[in-house]
């Protein structure tokens, strides 16, 4: 066993929270661990601000006794499984009993049995995963390892402990983990590893939506997300998580005449949104503006392939997908908006812009409109240079006529913070050209930043003009 403590304890926070709770451990008499993720995270040097803590006893009293340790002064419990959480500082906290986890054929719910921490090792997912550091005080940092899970980080490879099929048939859901994984570390999945995968995809079917949705999201937050989802159509798994994904494979010819592949220029269009933003709703937009060339494709002898309508019935079909994959409103609105509008601004940057047509946009878009714009270049997946170059450029010149449409707006709407009847009333004037000229010098020194654009700066100034030079 390696002394690993250094690693560990990188941060003051972190060292705290173990040297903390192995001393609590000591005193109450049981063992105290740090396992999964957050090993793996240390060996690789990567930050990891979620700590899973494991104990060879009562995972939820423990759990109690931490917190009031540390001065938090509630933990979130969650009996049936034996594991809280322990909301620290901006460090969460989960401690879980070492225990043996099952689901039965048809169960979404899982069977629980308290073991030992060999034993818990044995029921991770991956061998990267299945790694514990002793965090008690007399044997601070020792690592345990059964399955080689140092081996593999430097392998650079993502394989189950036991023999997959029963990995898989144990939590489905690991079948996407490990995909998961793959994009996330930029690891390989092992061939027996992936295999299993393709053959115990139907076991997919019992897992439910929420824990499936939210997998496709974290896969959507990699680096380089098409990883993930190529990866989801080899292992046929694509036809479970995300079937409308699944039939944009494919290039049909008819006459000579072919069309891109929407599968492969999907996920391009998500690599260039995740390169472009941070935000996980674009890069979801990403994934589901296409949705419906599937369903809309249509071959016509002049023109060739034809998607008429896919953006309006891509709409439609985001309130299914929102409904199966338990979707919040906000977020299904935002797609079925972006999906919407999504050819718009293209279409703008191609023919002579009226401000009409540029107000309509930006009033529909609302604040969403720098979303738009990103998926609007996103969906950029030429690899002509100079055709990107030019695209890019037609982007430019409709953000800057949005901006200067926005801006002559504004001017139209804008209006002395002192009103003309205040005017009247302060300088007994009756209506007419003087208060106007009033209300102009007021506007220009806004405009001009002499003063700011508030009622009593504008009063202010107002009374220190010169009325007999208006």
């Amino acid at each position: 066993m390696a002394n690993i403590s250094d690693l560990i304890s990188y941060n003051e926070n972190y060292n705290n929270i173990f040297r903390t709770a192995g001393m609590l451990g000591k005193r109450i008499g049981v063992n105290v661990y740090v396992v999964g993720g957050f090993v793996r995270d240390a060996m690789m040097g990567r930050q990891n601000h979620d700590i899973d803590l494991m104990v060879e006893g009562d995972g939820i009293k423990f759990s109690k006794l931490l917190a009031k340790e540390l001065n938090v002064p509630d933990i979130v419990p969650f009996d049936e499984f034996g594991t809280a959480i322990i909301p620290y500082s901006e460090i969460e906290i989960e401690v879980a009993t070492a225990r043996k986890e099952s689901y039965k054929h048809n169960s979404r719910k899982p069977k629980i049995e308290l073991t030992t921490i060999d034993e818990d090792m044995s029921r991770r997912d991956f061998t990267v995963n299945a790694m514990a550091v002793s965090i008690s005080p007399d044997n601070f940092g020792d690592l345990i390892d059964p399955y080689g899970g140092i081996q593999d980080i430097n392998k650079k490879l993502i394989i189950t402990p036991l023999d997959p099929d029963e990995t898989f048939i144990d939590d489905p859901l690991r079948m996407m983990r490990a995909i998961r994984f793959s994009a996330q570390l930029d690891f390989d999945i092992a061939a027996n590893t992936l295999n299993s995968i393709e053959a115990n995809r139907k076991r997919l079917e019992i897992v439910s939506w929420e824990r499936v949705r939210d997998e496709i999201l974290k896969c959507l937050g990699t680096k380089k997300p098409s990883k993930a989802f190529y990866l989801f159509k080899e292992t046929k798994l694509m036809g479970y998580i995300f079937p409308e994904l699944d039939i944009m494979s494919g290039v049909e010819k008819i006459d000579g005449k072919g069309h891109k592949d929407v599968f492969i220029h999907t996920l391009e269009v998500v690599d260039n949104a995740a390169n472009l933003s941070d935000k996980m709703k674009v890069r979801f937009a990403a994934l589901v503006h296409d949705i419906a060339k599937p369903p809309t494709k249509r071959f016509d002898p002049a023109k060739g392939w034809t998607f008429h309508g896919h953006e309006e019935i891509g709409r439609r079909m985001i309130k299914v997908v929102a409904k199966r994959m338990k979707l919040s409103n906000d977020l299904r609105d935002y797609l079925m908006l972006l999906t919407k509008l999504h050819l718009r601004p293209i279409a703008l940057a191609k023919k002579t812009i009226t401000d009409s047509a540029i107000r309509r946009v930006m009033f529909e878009a609302g604040r969403e409109l720098d979303d738009l714009m990103t998926l609007c270049r996103a969906d950029i997946t030429t690899k002509n240079p100079e055709k990107v170059k030019k695209y890019m450029n037609n982007f430019n010149k409709v953000e800057e006529l949005m901006k200067d449409v926005k801006l002559r707006d504004e001017m139209k709407a804008f209006h002395s913070p002192v009103r003309g009847e205040e005017i009247m009333k302060t300088f007994n004037l009756k209506q007419g050209p003087q208060v106007g000229a009033i209300k102009q010098s007021i506007e220009n020194a806004i405009l001009d930043g002499k003063i700011e654009n508030t009622h009593e700066a504008a009063f202010q100034y107002m009374m220190k003009l010169d009325l007999k030079t208006l």
